[in-house]
């Protein structure tokens, strides 16, 4: 049976903590950021985890 390809896609936006769940950055951030308000950008820094109906499908998508 052959290996499975991890999907590069995925593998760049999701990163993997040492216990294993799954992180991945807020969206929003990309464009049109003169229209948000400072507290709102701020509020979308950081990395978030993945919503645990997602974390089957992704981890998955991952290989693991």
């Amino acid at each position: 049976m052959p290996k499975n390809k991890t999907h590069s896609g995925t593998a760049k936006r999701v990163k993997i903590t040492g216990t294993g769940k799954l992180r991945r950055q807020q969206t929003g951030l990309r464009h049109r950021l003169e229209v948000k308000s400072s507290a709102q950008t701020r509020r979308q820094t950081g990395t978030v985890a993945i919503a645990p109906a997602d974390v089957k499908r992704v981890k998955k998508l991952l290989g693991r």
